[in-house]
């Protein structure tokens, strides 16, 4: 699995000109599931996201986890990311997972942020979404099990 993880200010995802969900402070993130994933590598990733230090705190450090800020998690399917763009111009998604079987990975993966205790909030899986946000820092991270 791969993520981008954006620590926002406010986000939101629309879909056919309606916003579907909305978050304040917190991470948007791009979930791809890559051929071969399991539940292991979604509890790896919730586990990790879950407890990621990357919000300031009164000494201005990057100590605080989402939980600490009382964050939020804007989930979006994102099958784009496991694109290559080793041959030609145009990427090759043959390492993303089948539709069925990435949105109950990506399901259960926004199931267990939710049981660490992280309220999370998602766009809807294969559709055709807008995301707006506010990047805060900036900061954005790649988090791939592949390189765990």
């Amino acid at each position: 699995m791969k993520v981008v993880l954006q620590r926002v200010c406010q986000a939101s995802v629309t879909i056919e000109q309606q916003v579907t969900a909305s978050i304040n402070v917190g991470f948007v993130l791009l979930v791809g599931v890559q051929t071969g994933d399991t539940q292991a590598e979604a509890d790896y990733l919730a586990k990790k996201i879950a407890h990621l230090r990357v919000f300031e705190d009164q000494e201005q450090k990057m100590n605080k986890n989402i939980l600490q800020v009382q964050g939020e998690v804007l989930s979006i399917s994102q099958f784009t990311l496991l694109g290559s763009t080793k041959k030609g111009n145009r990427p090759n998604f043959m390492q993303a997972e089948k539709p069925v079987r990435a949105k109950s990975l990506y399901d259960y993966f926004n199931e267990q942020l939710r049981n660490y205790g992280v309220k999370v909030a998602t766009g809807e899986f294969g559709a055709d979404m807008d995301v707006s946000l506010v990047n805060n820092g900036p900061v954005t991270i790649v988090l791939d099990t592949n390189d765990k």
